[in-house]
């Protein structure tokens, strides 16, 4: 190849090369050399179950707290309450073993969860106690913080806390038992929300 007709396929490289960093730069993507983190990957969880209301002869509708994507979610599940629907601890009882189940292969699909301990159990007041206190298997400092949010927000306003926006609760020791309001930082946020119990005299 002449001296000439190498400059000039020399020329054409360059401008070839030069023509494609606009393409490059047009994506809107700069190179860095410093790993960028751009924070997780969009939660795909729905947290949405479609409510069945038509409970069959002998069930009844409740609604109790799961949890989904950091936050509480409230489901209804159909369930037996063959003694006495209006007793608290009954009540309770079958709200708290809701909480202890597995969600549903449904449930799980939509991203819901429970941090309930499986072998939480309730029972009724002692001798001395508030009238409608709750006494869990565990103090109820000690459970996860999220498990207690549901616990306090699927008690709070039913029949397990005789109505109230509060529910009594205690422990198995000796400690006395304090009363949990369900709050919006609960709901939302309820690995961080500070849960305070006010002490009952």
């Amino acid at each position: 190849m002449n001296p000439a007709a190498r400059r000039i396929r020399t020329a054409a490289v360059a401008l070839a090369l030069l023509g494609a960093f606009p393409a490059l730069s047009g994506c809107g993507i700069r190179g860095t050399a410093v790993p960028v983190d751009a924070g997780g990957a969009p939660s795909r969880a729905s947290c949405v179950v479609p409510a069945d209301r038509s409970a069959p002869g002998g069930l009844a509708t409740v609604t109790i707290q799961l949890t989904c994507t950091s936050q509480l979610v409230p489901v209804t599940r159909q369930v037996s309450l063959p003694d006495k629907p209006g007793d608290t601890v009954v009540v309770a009882r079958a709200l708290l073993d809701e909480l202890r189940e597995s969600p549903s292969n449904e449930e799980a699909a939509a991203g819901l969860t429970s941090s309930v301990p499986q072998r939480l159990t309730v029972a009724g007041p002692r001798p001395g106690d508030p009238g409608g206190t709750l006494r869990l298997g565990r103090e109820p400092e000690e459970l996860p913080q999220v498990a207690l949010a549901q616990v306090i927000c699927t008690y709070a306003g039913t029949a397990a806390a005789d109505g109230k926006d509060t529910v009594v609760l205690g422990g198995p020791g000796e400690e006395r038992p304090r009363a949990y309001g369900c709050t919006d930082a609960m709901r939302g946020h309820p690995d961080t929300a500070e849960i305070k119990g006010t002490r009952i005299p």
